[in-house]
């Protein structure tokens, strides 16, 4: 029998979550999403007799009011909160009967935390989207119509318990402070080929605040300003936190720029900066209960000694505020080092984490023979599929292998790993099919010019890339005018080498010819709203904005939508089966439109009847390395041109300062 609820007061971005969310989908920047304390969420299931996972809802600081509509089981977990009935105080961590027609009112947090949970008996009733009912706002999908709650909506529950009610005992209860201790792995980006040993150890013996700025993308600290190892972050921006696009893990302390930010389940799943330190899967609930003006020290431990996180059972080791450990594993971060089959290339395993491996490859340049491995490691495991694999997510030199580490420990994966490298092809056999999609560019869109004002407005009106993106692309790369950069973003022929680079099937994407490639550095610190589909330059790389959000990349202009929010309906030129547009190897070809022609362009897409242009072809890597050899002279003297201009503008930047600069809490 199902239950009505109607929702008289939302409470704070309240959302429907299940556990452990949006699974397989990685690859395409779509992230897991469900609850950021899954201890806290999975607990208030347990004590209605709902499966773990059951959809629930996730309140932030404050909880919602709702009716009930028939007799009903509710629990409330996570942060301390007044809770109750028709005004009556209740408990919370154990279940709670709730008549017909009475209201469940859930406060304001009234101590440390920050996310309130509630489970009601058979879980809530939410349309499943990519196989699962977690919300993503800023995807638009799952939950209740992919938003938050709103006054006046009419949720359902699914059905009856099918478990025993029991109270969550106090020594389950996870253990939450405002002084907080987060266990960490060393990786994949440790020192000293990224930080300095002394950034290291400032990391890991400094107290970090909450910022305020922070959600269920990130949490964002304030803390220590790295001295770093390098100077920059060469082909993939002047920056020394920059570096060829890789995948990310949710628990990374990513540094954009010199802000350190974890990345939360509503986080990218690619990116181009480093991340040092990854908080093990047991000890990311944290995240969730991060309150602002809170304090985080991270402390290093053992990879085999991470408790496991499939249970919120006491060797989850949850209700304990302090993380015992006897040191870390003391090898920044590298699991094991090998060669390629043929010899050739270096390969480097790197820990994110207890449960992902970066396998990457080549040192950190630019060349598409090191996508090529990756991807041959990519099909190979596609192809066995060991049990416990979750997802396999390229990136420009690179492969990220998740697992559950319960049924694959890092211990055997990294073995055969590298057993399988042994038995890859090489690289210059490279054969797949490479489509070419051609789409519209708006150039200079004002939309894009509106994220600027934007940025100049609210986060920083002086950097070197305002108040024109264009310009400081063309300074960068020694052109002439604005005109050079825009026949060479036209002229250019861009493979897409990851998906997901800013969620969404965005594409990370870079020219085949490497006259094409214009180099620039990112926005630090990042812009807090990007368009929907804008079209911009970080690194070598080119990339479109899957939706709107946060973003680092220069723009040049803003295109059609790459993802089919209308899924699982049709929409003309995606494919039925899956929301995104783009594929591993497609080549984007640009043609010009103005903004009005893009605004009727983005209508009909979004409407299902847009037309992309998609021919199919191949990209055979031996074909490619005859057209660079043939063209070397050309290529190496355009390509010097372009180093020299940007070795004037890190030149200017010491000057002014901006390398020294500290970005204001």
């Amino acid at each position: 029998m199902t239950s009505g609820i109607e929702v008289i007061r939302p409470g704070m971005a309240t959302t429907v979550q299940d556990w452990p969310g949006r699974i397989g989908y990685w690859q395409v920047g779509v992230p897991p999403s469900g609850p950021m304390d899954d201890v806290s969420f999975r607990l208030a299931n347990i004590a209605v007799g709902n499966p773990e996972g059951a959809p629930g809802l996730e309140a932030t600081m404050g909880g919602p009011a709702l009716r009930f509509d028939t007799d009903t089981w509710v629990c409330v977990a996570g942060a301390p909160a007044p809770v109750t009935v028709d005004g009556r105080r209740v408990p919370q961590w154990e279940p709670v009967f709730v008549e017909a027609g009475q209201v469940l009112d859930v406060g304001m947090v009234d101590g440390p935390g920050l996310r309130i949970y509630l489970a009601v008996g058979g879980g809530l009733a939410a349309d499943e989207y990519l196989g699962s009912a977690a919300t993503f706002t800023l995807g638009r999908f799952g939950g209740h119509e992919g938003r938050v709650l709103c006054a006046g909506d009419k949720l359902e529950t699914a059905g009856t318990p099918v478990g025993r009610r029991r109270r969550i005992l106090f020594d389950e209860q996870p253990a939450i402070g405002k002084h907080w201790f987060v266990a960490v792995t060393v990786g994949p980006h440790s020192a000293p080929e990224f930080f300095t040993r002394d950034d290291i150890d400032t990391l890991l013996g400094h107290d970090y605040e909450v910022h305020f700025n922070s959600d269920r993308t990130g949490v964002r600290l304030i803390g220590p300003k790295p001295e770093w190892a390098r100077p920059d972050g060469g082909e993939a921006g002047l920056h020394p936190s920059n570096i060829h696009d890789n995948a990310y893990s949710v628990g990374s302390l990513d540094f954009t720029g010199d802000t350190p930010i974890l990345l939360g389940p509503d986080g990218p799943s690619l990116g181009g900066f480093v991340c040092p330190v990854t908080v093990t899967a047991a000890d990311r609930w944290k995240l969730g209960q991060l309150a602002p003006g809170a304090t985080v020290r991270f402390v290093p431990v053992r990879t085999e000694a991470a408790p496991p996180a499939a249970t919120v059972g006491r060797e989850r080791r949850a209700f304990l505020p302090a993380v015992f450990s006897a040191g870390g594993d003391q090898d920044n971060g590298i699991l094991a080092r090998t060669t390629s089959s043929d010899e050739t290339t270096n390969v480097t395993y790197r820990r994110i984490g207890d449960d992902n491996v970066l396998v990457e490859y080549g040192e950190m340049r630019l060349d598409l023979a090191l996508r090529a491995r990756a991807h041959a490691l990519h099909a190979a495991l596609e192809e066995h599929r060991p049990d416990g694999l979750i997802d396999l997510t390229p990136g420009v030199r690179s492969l990220q292998v998740k697992v559950d580490s319960g049924r694959l420990p890092l211990s055997t994966l990294v073995p055969m790993l590298i057993e399988i490298e042994a038995s890859l092809p090489a690289a210059q056999e490279l054969v797949v099919p490479s489509r070419t999609v051609r789409l519209p560019l708006s150039w200079d869109d004002p939309a894009t010019r509106e994220a600027i004002e934007r940025y100049m407005h609210g986060v920083r009106a002086d950097a070197p890339w305002c108040p024109w993106n264009i310009e400081f692309i063309r300074r960068m790369n020694g052109l002439a005018s604005t005109d050079d950069v825009h026949r060479i973003v036209y002229d250019a022929e861009y493979l897409v080498l990851g998906l997901g680079d800013v969620y969404l099937g965005a594409p990370v994407a870079t020219p085949l010819d490497p006259r094409h490639r214009l180099v620039t550095t990112k926005y630090n610190p990042a812009r807090t709203w990007t368009p929907e589909n804008a079209v911009g330059i970080g690194g070598a790389y080119l990339c479109i904005y899957g939706m709107e959000g946060p973003g680092g990349y220069q723009f040049v202009g803003r295109t059609t939508q790459i993802w089919n929010h209308r899924h699982p309906l049709a929409a003309q030129g995606f494919e039925p089966q899956h929301p995104w547009l783009l594929r591993f190897f497609d080549r984007i070809q640009w043609y010009p439109v103005s903004a009005e022609e893009l605004s009727d362009l983005r209508a009909d897409m979004a409407a299902g009847r847009g037309q992309v242009e998609i021919t199919d072809g191949v990209f055979s890597l031996a074909e490619h390395e005859e057209f660079l050899a043939a063209n070397a002279d050309d290529i190496a003297a355009t390509r010097a041109t372009m180093e020299a201009a940007r070795a004037e503008e890190r030149e200017r930047w010491a000057a002014a300062g901006e390398f020294v600069r500290k970005e204001s809490a």
